[in-house]
């Protein structure tokens, strides 16, 4: 697991232009930590980093947002599972989909889906 310690926010950005030049050909990266550690402000900064125009937030009661890279056009998911009751939520909307089409994904919570995620996840801790 790699973990990732971010000194303060205003280094938050060069953390996550590290982190993507790291991260090789791994396209589902799974965010572990505990609420309030920042998983979803290291999403917006992979994000800013990766160009994207949308306006990035907390996808909890969406499940998954998509964004587009403004660098080469590709799609991002950004993935919150928090809410998830149950892993049929998880199958029901199209999560296989999403994970295989070798689109960045970037999940929030996958300690609650763990089974389903992929070998070749790479699995990042977040801590404050």
């Amino acid at each position: 697991m790699l973990e990732i310690k971010i000194p303060s926010l205003d280094k938050i950005n060069e953390a996550a232009r590290d982190f993507l030049s790291q991260i090789g050909d791994n396209t589902v990266i799974a965010l572990y930590g505990e609420m309030g550690a920042g998983k979803t402000t290291f999403v917006k900064a992979i994000c800013d980093e990766l160009k994207v125009a949308d306006q990035v937030t907390s996808p909890t009661f969406a499940i998954v947002n998509e964004y587009t890279s403004g660098i080469d056009g590709e799609p991002i998911y950004h993935f919150d599972f928090y809410r998830i009751k149950n892993l049929e939520e998880v199958y029901d909307m199209g999560y296989e989909e999403y994970v295989y089409s070798g689109c960045l994904c970037l999940m929030e919570w996958p300690e609650l889906i763990e089974e389903l995620l992929p070998e070749d996840c790479l699995k990042v801790k977040i801590s404050h």
